[in-house]
């Protein structure tokens, strides 16, 4: 569909125009190589010796709050875990049979706490979000069973336990879709010069962030092997920079990242590294529109990053991949977290349908109005977003539709454009 702006909204984005002579991009992947980011550190060295050394004026030297974190620093699992124990799934079912007894033919998008009663669960979960917006950021709950459920009724209760959290959903695509089914549904291969998006195949992903407030996962089943979410503390990776690249803080925070939107050849430009109000630095970004991709390629017009940008990419993905978290979700679990504050990857994975491990997941793009974080202040490209993806506006109303079995997936990602990026 055509973009639609509301007469508040900020503009488009730029539409590239033929290039007379092929432009010469650095040598940089999708997902990065180790060595071809250290050749360019010391390459730069020597052409730039005189980059900046302190921090830009303020940008603080260090972010100091419980969402400054290491992987190392968990030393268990139930540092994180909300258990939910026989009582609170009894309550949820309740909750679940208490919605689907209200008179109107209620769908999903009517679940929230009014509608589905959590008496007793409902301040663990409040809490749940106060962690996700104010604490270390993320929080896995775990104790449900989701085979014994339908389809319908497993999207049900996760709208209702997550409603606690987070109540708005935010629309994924220009499709209308307001939940994702992340499962290996095509093969990963060329077909008709085209390859398939990354939630429906088994390849790995590198660490980025998705265009939301907060992301949530329910593992409705998990993989044979591989399969392992990583996530990433946007605070620790800046405070790293700060201490030993500050050159790098500037290059992130610069407005003249060049983003291929992958729709009619049109891009914009943005930071990496934000200043959130109240919150600090962090960073909202994902690679493919970046690096391009091999099932997504740049259009031969879009504007090439510069060696300087290549080289505080990968810096950072270096970075959250030394102090990510690795979790093994179990089936049943829901893992929340804040878009703004980590970075997040995953591993390829390999599926065994006979014998019924065959991840499954479901995602939902969440925000929670009383705990929001404030968008930086003159981020026109965070406010579009933003719009694009929370604004009650009428062709969000008109598109919005609940995949309950799988979602369609994207086969011809370079040329049909998506939210998610």
């Amino acid at each position: 569909m055509a973009r639609q702006l509301a007469p508040n909204t900020p503009a488009a984005p730029n539409t590239a125009k033929e290039p007379a002579d092929e432009i010469v991009r650095p040598d940089i992947s999708w997902i990065p190589s180790y060595k071809v980011f250290r050749d360019r550190v010391e390459r730069l060295k020597t052409l730039y010796p005189d980059r900046p050394t302190t921090l830009p004026a303020g940008w603080p030297a260090q972010i100091d709050t419980a969402r400054s974190w290491s992987g190392s620093d968990f030393k268990a699992e139930e540092e994180y875990i909300i258990q939910l124990e026989s009582e609170d799934v009894t309550e949820i079912e309740a909750g679940l049979a208490h919605f689907k007894a209200l008179p109107g033919g209620l769908g999903p998008d009517d679940v929230s706490p009014s509608t589905f009663p959590l008496p007793g669960l409902s301040s663990r979960l409040i809490q749940a979000s106060e962690t996700v917006h104010n604490g270390r950021g993320f929080v896995v709950l775990r104790g449900l069973q989701p085979d014994r459920y339908s389809s319908l009724d497993n999207i049900l209760l996760y709208l209702g336990v997550t409603s606690y959290i987070a109540e708005k959903r935010g629309m994924q695509d220009f499709d209308g879709r307001m939940i994702l089914h992340i499962q290996a549904v095509v093969e990963d291969v060329k077909k008709h010069g085209s390859m398939p998006n990354s939630p429906y195949v088994t390849r790995a992903q590198p660490f980025h962030t998705d265009l939301c407030d907060v992301l949530a996962m329910y593992a409705l089943n998990v993989a044979a092997h591989g399969g392992e979410s990583f996530l990433a503390s946007s605070a620790k990776i800046y405070n790293e920079l700060a201490r030993t690249r500050p050159d790098i803080i500037h290059v992130l925070a610069k407005d003249d990242w060049v983003f291929d939107e992958f729709y009619q050849n049109q891009h914009h430009t943005r930071p990496l590294l934000h200043p959130f109000p109240q919150h600090g630095p962090s960073f909202q970004f994902s690679r493919r529109p970046l690096t391009g991709a091999p099932f997504s390629p740049h259009h031969p017009a879009v504007p090439a990053m510069t060696e300087a940008q290549a080289e505080a990419l990968d810096a950072v993905y270096f970075l959250a991949q030394a102090h990510a978290l690795e979790l093994r979700l179990r089936r049943g679990d829901m893992l929340v977290f804040n878009n703004f504050a980590m970075l997040h990857a995953r591993s390829a994975f390999a599926d065994d349908k006979a014998g019924g491990k065959e991840r499954h997941m479901l995602r939902l793009w969440l925000r929670c109005e009383a705990r929001r974080w404030a968008l930086p202040e003159g981020s026109r490209e965070m406010q579009r977003l933003g719009w694009e993806c929370y604004g009650d506006h009428r062709w969000r109303r008109e598109l919005e539709v609940w995949d309950v079995e799988r979602s369609p997936p994207e086969l011809r990602v370079e040329h049909r454009r998506a939210s998610c990026a």
